[in-house]
Formats: C-alpha cells, structure tokens, sequence
C-alpha cells in the first residue's frame, strides 16, 4: 500500500473514524461500515462480525472498490458477500470451492452460497465450483486472493507439498505485488495439530516462503490470549473465538 493512503486511514482514526470507515465506498454507494450492518446480510453472518473483524481484515489486507479478489475455499460464502461489498460495481469476486467441498454435510455450502447468491444479489459475484488446479482464470489478473480457515487442512491433510502446489497457483494468479490473505486457527509446535484442525503458523510461512511469496506482514486484529491452542476448534469452549493468526503474503514485483 502506498504510503499516501496509509497517512490518510492514521489521520481518520485520529478524528474519531475506524478503519471500516477509511475504506472507499463500496457497493451502492454506501461505505463499508453501513454495508456490513445492513439487515440485507444474513443475521448468521453479523453476528460471526464481531468474531471475524472483516472491514479491519480488509483493511489490513488492502482491499480497494474495482479489484478483481478471490475467494478461494469459499465454504458458504461469508467473506465473498463482504468482498462483494469491498469492491463494488467496478470490481469482481471469484468464490471458489471445490466440489467436496460443496458436497460436505449434505451439500450444506452448496446450499448456502446458492441462497447467498439467488435473485442475481450480488452481481459481482462469480461461484467457481472447481479444484484450484482447475481454475482458467487468467495468470496476473487477480489483485487480492483470500483463504479463511483452511489451509491447516490442506497441509495436514494432504502434506507440505500440496500445501507448496497450493502457493504456487495462487502465486500464478495474483498480480505482481498482489497480496493473498491468509486466516487461519493457531497451532502449538508440538501438538498434534492436525486432529485440532489447527496449524502452526511458523509452517504456513515457511511454506509461503518456499513457494516464493514475500512476508508483507500479520496482524494481531484476530488474536485470542484465552486460547491455550489445546482444544479441537469445533470444541464448545472455543468454537468460534480460537486464536487466530492473519498473514499478508504478497507476490513479488
């Protein structure tokens, strides 16, 4: 981000503004605070807000109305309606999802993106319900890529090289100096983190390193201290509030 524009979201904060109110309007000429309150949202996605912080995670990850982002391993759709909104008319969100994916649990995200999407509500919104791998998307064309909550299980899963296979096609796709968010539920070194659905996020960085990103940053914006990182995520006592780590990963100019 150039340093311009990160004077101008310190100077708003300074008089009283939050960083979901420094975002440029968005869709329907309304600012991203307004959006994301607004009672169109499910009430199921405004209540997960004060958990997920998406205006700041957008912020952070310097998201702009009219760019091209993808949603990759979009499950039911939370963070591609917030996109939708970031980017507006001009822009474009790909909300991708492989087929297993879309079959889990009864075709629940399926189900959930196609009510999410029905009556052309978001029209920048496009479901690619395909593998990565599979993706024709043009390489360089994509300003900003996400992934939520899924890369542990893509590591522990299937191994440090489909976690490198991972990187280095979202890398093909971004711009140069394109940035991929990357959320996801911390792990301790030394616990058996793939049956947590955790990760440790020194792995996520060596990974990203390896596959040629640049470390643009992480933010604390999601961080719980009363996560001791021991307990199963889906775990009553810290579903939906586990600790979590933020990375800005960027591809190289």
């Amino acid at each position: 981000m150039k340093m311009a524009h990160w004077v101008a979201v310190f100077s708003l904060t300074l008089v009283g503004f939050s960083p979901m109110n420094a975002v440029a309007e968005g869709q329907n000429g309304k600012g991203l605070a307004e959006s994301l309150a607004d009672g169109s949202r499910a009430e199921a996605d405004r209540k997960r807000d004060a958990g997920r912080k998406p205006a700041d995670v957008v912020v952070f990850l310097e998201l702009q109305p009219g760019m091209t982002v993808v949603d990759l391993i979009a499950g039911s759709g939370y963070y591609s309606e917030v996109l939708s909104l970031v980017v507006g008319e001009k822009g474009k969100v790909y909300a991708q999802n492989p087929p297993r994916v879309l079959q889990f649990r009864d075709g629940a995200n399926d189900k959930a993106m196609t009510s999410r999407l029905e009556g052309n509500r978001l029209p920048n919104v496009e479901r690619l319900d395909q593998d990565l791998s599979e993706i024709t998307l043009e390489p360089g064309t994509v300003d900003v890529a996400i992934t939520a909550l899924n890369f542990h299980d893509i590591y522990n899963g299937s191994g440090a090289e489909a976690a490198q296979d991972f990187f280095a096609r979202v890398l093909s796709l971004l711009k140069p100096g394109g940035v991929l968010g990357l959320i996801d539920h911390s792990g301790a070194a030394g616990n058996d983190n793939e049956k947590l659905h955790r990760i440790d996020e020194g792995k996520v960085l060596e990974s990203a390193k390896k596959a040629g990103f640049e470390i643009a940053g992480s933010s604390d914006l999601l961080r719980n201290p009363a996560d001791d990182l021991s307990r199963g995520v889906f775990d009553p006592a810290v579903r939906g509030q586990t600790d979590r780590f933020l990375l800005k990963l960027r591809k190289p100019m």
